[in-house]
């Protein structure tokens, strides 16, 4: 179940980062500063959302928010990283959304030149993320590898990697998408069939060096089969018109 989130002040800024966490307070400190590194005197806030942690991360969330242009919210428990993702871009003050994993795997650096791409095609688009070197262990590379074939091949969704958590695009766009459990999977897809368009950008990808993944391999895959059933009836129950206005 998603969480309502109170509409955030009036002000609009240019940016707003939303990372969605769970247990990952070792993470937290490492990742706001390379993110205020990364985007300068660029107006943003950053966005945390806390899918029910059970570690030291809405400490950790605190301290980093005394310091930094940092909000924080809470999912009494956890309802999924879709779930979180959602609950960040409807608090959102931002124009442009750029998510982000938690972990430190993405690289802050990136987001300046994912934004620039964005703005500069305008309009309903989304930058996706574009993992090139994985570092991860060979059993994720080769699973990743064969889901993102499968799901090209289905959906049509015109990205190598839709996995890769970083991504820009307009928060307007974002709202008015269908929401539901591991959709963050799937934005391409959805994007392209609310008439968006989707392009992609490579971007650095690191290891994990702090804390441990949420998430195993065949569980994702197994998940990641329904999921995709899912969304290609959705693809398929929807036709886009084309509205002409009269004279």
């Amino acid at each position: 179940m998603f969480v309502a989130t109170p509409a955030g002040p009036t002000e609009v800024l240019q940016l707003s980062v939303v990372i969605p966490v769970r247990n990952e307070a070792a993470n937290i400190a490492p990742l706001v500063t390379e993110i205020e590194q990364a985007l300068g005197g660029l107006p943003h806030e950053i966005i945390y959302v806390d899918d029910g942690s059970t570690d030291a991360t809405p400490a950790e969330l605190r301290a980093a928010a005394a310091i930094a242009p940092l909000r924080h919210l809470r999912h009494r428990v956890s309802c999924g990283q879709s779930a979180a993702v959602v609950t960040g871009v409807r608090a959102a003050r931002g124009r442009w959304i750029a998510t982000l994993d938690g972990d430190g795997q993405n690289d802050p650096a990136d987001i300046p030149r994912l934004l620039a791409r964005a703005e500069a095609e305008g309009g309903a688009i989304l930058v996706a993320g574009h993992r090139v070197t994985r570092r991860d262990s060979w059993v994720k590379r080769r699973s990743s590898r064969i889901a993102n074939a499968v799901r090209r091949w289905l959906l049509q969704d015109e990205t190598p990697d839709t996995g890769c958590g970083l991504k820009v695009f307009p928060r307007a766009l974002f709202v008015d998408l269908p929401a539901f459990d591991h959709m963050h999977r799937y934005l391409p897809a959805l994007v392209l069939r609310q008439g968006g368009r989707v392009v992609s950008e490579p971007v650095n990808h690191r290891p994990r060096l702090r804390g441990a993944s949420n998430y195993g391999t065949i569980d994702r895959l197994l998940v990641g089969l329904y999921d995709l059933i899912g969304v290609a009836w959705l693809q398929r129950r929807w036709k886009r018109p084309v509205i002409e206005t009269e004279g």
